[in-house]
């Protein structure tokens, strides 16, 4: 087996479009779980931190933040509130 670098993967990888697409509908999701680190990481919180602010559990945060969740609004609030933030939800 030959060995490619990180990039030229990543090339043959998105020349497939059955990957894209999947890529494009998880979008949302990574969007989502960037923003709550950004947001974390700018208040200077740790996921403990975090959860405790949410009413919630550091795991819970850290599956939020890894994407491994498909979290209700209400947790989303709580997560907001905690960051000193709002949800906000579009349709588009």
């Amino acid at each position: 087996m030959k060995n490619i670098t990180w990039a030229e993967h990543k090339k043959e990888l998105l020349s497939d479009p059955d990957v894209c697409s999947d890529l494009e509908d998880c979008a949302p999701e990574h969007e989502l779980a960037r923003d709550i680190i950004k947001a974390r990481l700018s208040a200077k919180l740790t996921q403990s931190d975090l959860a405790k602010k949410a009413n919630t559990s550091q795991v819970v945060i850290s599956r939020l933040e890894n994407g491994r969740m498909n979290p209700s609004v209400n947790l989303l609030r709580r997560v907001a509130k905690g960051l000193g933030k709002q949800v906000s939800i579009s349709i588009k």
